[in-house]
């Protein structure tokens, strides 16, 4: 996972980094990662609700290095647009986000746009040998990375079914019976943009196993049952919330009936009281889970001495005793990302949690059905750009 950097690679790597440190041996630049003399504000931005699981994490480690942080300041994006907005940050040679927080959304279209630091490939980071130390399924995501983020949160994700059981007598065994529930009920069904939201996200990317399409990894020509089955599903659905916050709290106050979930946005919805505890879940024959991950990425042109100390910080996230707190109310059940940190772990809050509004099934699915990867990042951009055109503008 690591190595070292050409002197071109590198400078296209740490970009406008101001005060940047570099020596010169044996022919290889490399970065002097060396900490600041004195603590630094860190800017961080979150576009994918995950300081919801990570929040004591950074707190702890400005408990545990004040030499290291004076502060840091958290401010909220909608994914879609924060990587235009690094862009124009970068173009003006002017970066004030140290830190984002994002899911595979923004993390593809960063990568297409080439704003994301290769923190992996940093020499001497110090970063732990990551294929060793994550679970299976979190390394393969942490490959789509391209080390341009470093995965701190895992979960199987989806696409499941939830719905109201005091109006879903009986929910749809699979996509045909969904598709004629939402024929016979309309506008009950609803699912949120997937560019914008994790359940619509895997629910797109999870048709294609559900279809058998040709090829569920090419939403460009390996797709023609889903788009069909979406255009169709489309007359039956009276819009498309920009979130999945605004899309539970719809489902919760009985305005739709059924929709398109995740094990996280099924539990911590019902822990928080927005979705009635009694709702249930389902999922449809054919089910593949689609799994999802939450990155730290550094924007390029954050300055040496602040990527020195958010490398201290993602080494420190990585711990198992910090992943733990990943469970938290279940947003993003389970969580973490390493090997070995069962739910005991956990601060006590987030066990009486699961234990309460988990779900017993879940353990047995997510051992018994096959856990794919999501798009390719290009592919991804692809996905959401044709359904924006061809779906929702239908």
């Amino acid at each position: 996972m690591k190595g070292t950097l050409s002197r071109r690679n590198f400078i296209a790597t740490a970009g406008a980094a101001t005060g940047a440190s570099m020596i010169l041996s044996k022919g290889v630049w490399a970065q002097t990662a060396k900490l600041p003399s004195s603590p630094v504000a860190l800017n961080v931005i979150d576009a994918a609700g995950n300081l919801a699981l990570t929040q004591p994490i950074f707190d702890n480690f400005a408990k545990a290095h004040p030499e290291l942080v004076s502060r840091f300041t958290f401010n909220k994006a909608p994914s879609p647009e924060l990587p235009g907005k690094i862009k124009a940050q970068q173009r003006a040679n002017r970066i004030d986000i140290d830190m984002v927080i994002i899911g595979l959304d923004a993390l593809s279209a960063g990568l297409i746009d080439d704003i994301w630091t290769d923190v992996v490939s940093i020499p001497d980071a110090g970063l732990p040998d990551l294929d060793s130390i994550y679970l299976p399924s979190a390394a393969k995501m942490q490959g789509l990375a391209k080390g341009k983020g470093v995965v701190v949160s895992y979960y199987p994700s989806g696409p499941l079914l939830e719905y109201n059981p005091a109006k879903v007598a009986t929910p749809p065994k699979n996509v045909n019976e969904l598709l004629q529930w939402a024929k016979d009920n309309p506008n009950r069904f609803i699912y949120a943009r997937p560019a914008n939201s994790g359940p619509g996200r895997t629910f797109l990317m999870g048709l294609p196993y559900l279809l058998g399409d040709a090829d569920p990894k090419d939403p460009v020509k390996g797709w023609d049952k889903t788009w069909a089955y979406l255009k169709e599903l489309h007359k039956h659905i009276e819009y498309y919330p920009a979130g999945t916050g605004a899309l539970m709290k719809e489902l919760g106050e009985g305005s739709r009936d059924m929709t398109v979930s995740t094990t996280g946005w099924d539990i911590n919805p019902r822990a928080l009281g927005v979705v009635p505890a009694e709702f249930k879940v389902a999922k449809l024959d054919g089910f593949h889970w689609v799994c999802d991950a939450h990155y730290f990425s550094i924007p390029k042109g954050v300055s040496e001495d602040k990527v020195a100390v958010l490398i201290e910080l993602i080494k420190f996230a990585l711990q198992p005793e910090q992943q733990a707190y990943s469970y938290d109310s279940g947003y993003f059940y389970p969580g973490p990302a390493v090997k070995d940190v069962p739910l005991s772990m956990a601060p006590q809050e987030s066990q009486d949690v699961i234990a309460k509004f988990g779900r017993p099934e879940y353990e047995d699915w997510i051992a018994n059905n096959p856990i794919e990867l999501p798009l390719e990042p290009s592919a991804m951009v692809a996905a959401f750009r044709r359904w924006d055109e061809e779906v929702a503008a239908g």
